[in-house]
């Protein structure tokens, strides 16, 4: 789907606020509701919009402890490692990456321990060589 400037407008204000209402954003992309609800049908039909979801407010963000895992994985078993991560449900995202490593995990936990607990988990997974892990302390911008 090719997209046009109001569509990236509308994308733009929707990633701000996904719950913003179609009335709102009507105002703004100066279109009719109508015309928006179905830019947005459009949009989520040809998979440009994949899903909604919601950002934890720094209060809560905070009380989890979020790492980024760089995973080394043995080239003939990344299938198997990989359907392995998905099943850790600590792991929130997964990454193939170029350059020295293979995947890159985000994994949040609820403590300091659990993180611990969970990294042993994820080394231990056949076809992991080697990780190394950074924790987040802070976010200075998301979108």
């Amino acid at each position: 789907m090719k997209l046009d400037e109001r569509n990236e407008a509308l994308l733009a204000l929707l990633q701000q606020n996904a719950r913003e209402s179609t009335s709102s954003l009507a105002r703004k992309l100066n279109l009719s509701r109508t015309a928006v609800h179905e830019r947005i049908v459009r949009l989520e039909e040809a998979g440009v919009i994949a899903g909604y979801s919601v950002r934890l407010g720094s209060g809560a963000a905070q009380r989890r402890i979020t790492a980024q895992v760089m995973i080394n994985v043995s080239p003939r078993l990344h299938k198997g490692v990989e359907a392995a991560l998905t099943r850790v449900k600590e792991v929130k995202t997964l990454h193939t990456v170029s350059g020295q490593h293979d995947l890159i995990a985000i994994v949040q936990t609820e403590s300091t321990e659990q993180m611990d607990e969970v990294l042993d988990r994820i080394g231990q997974i056949d076809g992991i060589e080697r990780t190394q892990s950074a924790i987040i302390l802070s976010t200075k911008l998301e979108r």
